[in-house]
């Protein structure tokens, strides 16, 4: 069992293995608890060892981070009667993640709650760092606040029933903290799989990470936008395909153009890196986007700084920039990334 702790701007456990329900105690007050269906068994589990009879069930996906659906929790936890000393016990992916968070940051001005990850994504992205957040029609995470949990709790057998495609997906959050850093060992994503042996040091090597840069800059104001790697033109996409495209194949879509953004500028050639990580992902085909179609979710990018859209581009491993860019440069970029993609596309095609 790997055990990392969160020092600051709110200290809380993170602890990844098998059996980390013996790992929590149980919080006074009251608990609900807010969870995916998917992973309904699970959560009966926390349900029983954290004593909490208030339990409602959504189904995941960025479906679920929508005001309507934000709404219903609230009345849920209201009508409940539910008071300011309640923890929220959150089981479930990325998207319950964000949702519940956001939940928890807002119900009587701020509750605690407690993260219980059942995805690679969760695990290694959304639980950490206290970023919550709804979508709406216009874009993604667009409203939200910074509500850190009281602790992180990753079980990994849970990992176990997720098909073989999110599984990986989550994966490439881990792979984008390897460039950020430059530990080579988190590019190494092929052999993974929910039995492998170095799953557990993996995601924690991949989670100490992000802890590392979040301690420093918990609210984003400078190194924290890093993390947002490959995110930019990633959320445009999800923003476009409506959320058809899974967030992990849009990253990695996104990381791609930002290897490319790299080379341009001078940097080293990581685009090789990211095309392996592709070919090993295999995510849904791209509809035929053009950089117009792009441009509308662009534009209301939440890191967007006054009228200037910031992006994160890596020049080496561990080497990035975060500035904002000429459109020209933008624009040569996406038709070089079109044309990496289709060739990548047809290489596939040669295979089969």
């Amino acid at each position: 069992m790997q055990r990392l702790n969160v020092r600051s701007p709110s200290s809380y456990p993170i602890v990844i293995g098998e059996g980390v329900l013996a790992q929590v105690a149980v919080p006074e007050g009251p608990t609900a608890l807010l969870y995916d269906r998917k992973v309904e068994g699970f959560a009966l589990e926390v349900a029983k060892a954290l004593r909490t009879p208030h339990r409602l069930g959504l189904d995941g996906g960025e479906g679920v981070k929508t005001l309507e659906v934000y709404g219903q929790v609230l009345s849920f936890l209201a009508e409940k009667g539910l008071p300011r000393n309640t923890t929220l016990l959150v089981v479930g992916g990325g998207t319950l993640t964000d949702l519940g968070g956001f939940v928890a940051a807002t119900y009587l001005r701020g509750i605690p709650y407690l993260s219980f990850p059942t995805t690679t994504l969760s695990v290694v992205d959304a639980s950490v760092g206290g970023k919550t957040g709804l979508n709406l029609p216009q874009g993604k995470n667009l409203v939200g606040s910074f509500h850190f949990p009281q602790g992180v709790y990753a079980e990994l057998r849970a990992l176990k029933t997720l098909p073989p495609f999110t599984f990986k997906e989550g994966l490439v959050e881990a792979f984008k903290h390897g460039i950020i850093s430059g530990e080579e060992g988190l590019l190494e994503v092929e052999d993974l799989t929910p039995e492998s042996p170095r799953l557990e040091a993996y995601l924690a090597q991949a989670v100490a990470v992000k802890v590392r840069i979040t301690e420093q800059d918990p609210t984003e104001k400078g190194e924290r936008r890093l993390l947002n790697l490959g995110h930019t033109l990633g959320h445009a996409l999800e923003a476009y395909t409506h959320h058809a495209l899974p967030h992990g194949a849009a990253v990695a879509y996104g990381l791609l153009y930002a290897a490319l953004l790299g080379r341009l500028l001078g940097g080293e050639d990581l685009t090789p890196l990211v095309l392996r990580l592709l070919r090993w992902l295999s995510p849904p085909p791209l509809p035929r986007v053009s950089w117009e179609d792009l441009l509308p979710y662009l534009q209301r990018d939440k890191k967007k700084l006054s009228q200037s859209l910031h992006w994160v581009v890596p020049l080496g491993l561990g080497n990035l920039t975060v500035k904002p860019l000429p459109e020209a440069t933008l624009r040569e970029t996406f038709g070089l990334w079109r044309e990496v993609l289709e060739g990548l596309a047809s290489f596939d095609q040669q295979k089969c």
